[in-house]
């Protein structure tokens, strides 16, 4: 009876880690102190963000996840948790202008090609001023998204690439902008 209960138990277990759908209750943890990251240009410190996938997207889970519009909406960590990242990596990074409305607390490798959705490392407060910023980074990753869904690029390359330097996009992104579909604004 006891190993009925205990395989029981494992069964529930693996079930809920198995279920994509339920939604995630993050804690936010410092893992860097103030002052200990640098922006890179427009990009993150590698040391600091150095981006996190998402276990349940695959190349083969495609289809039933980031290819299916709206699916972001799923997984996407409250605002609440967002905001109080936010500010500590504002710290993190040292920005002089610590104002949260100046930042999009952006997924580097974003949630519409897999990111992980609450890990610190997957996560930066990136600029919404200057240029290139926030704006243009969400447009390579509406890009990359359809490159991915097209069967044109893997999901490997284009969460390697989004994570080492979105901003090699950009000329594709501006030769291709009728192209890429505006798709669900909550997957940006």
């Amino acid at each position: 009876m006891g190993r009925f209960i205990w395989m029981a138990g494992l069964a529930v277990i693996l079930a809920a880690c198995w279920n994509t759908s339920v939604p995630i209750t993050p804690t936010v943890t410092t893992v860097v102190p103030s002052g200990q990251c640098g922006i890179r240009g427009v990009l993150p410190d590698p040391n600091c963000t150095s981006g996190a996938t998402y276990p349940a997207v695959t190349q083969s889970t495609i289809g039933t996840t980031i290819c299916v519009s709206g699916w972001t909406k799923t997984i996407r960590p409250p605002v609440s948790y967002t905001d109080e990242l936010k500010a500590q990596q504002i710290a993190q990074y040292g920005y002089s202008d610590t104002k949260l409305a100046d930042y999009e607390e952006d997924h580097l490798i974003s949630l519409e090609l897999g990111g992980q959705p609450t890990d610190p490392r997957n996560l930066w407060p990136e600029p919404r001023y200057g240029s290139p910023n926030a704006a243009n980074k969400d447009k390579v990753e509406n890009y990359l998204k359809a490159q991915v869904c097209s069967g044109k690029m893997s999901l490997a390359d284009a969460q390697k690439g989004i994570s080492t330097d979105w901003t090699q996009y950009l000329n594709e992104v501006a030769i291709s902008a009728q192209d890429i579909p505006s798709d669900d604004p909550d997957d940006n």
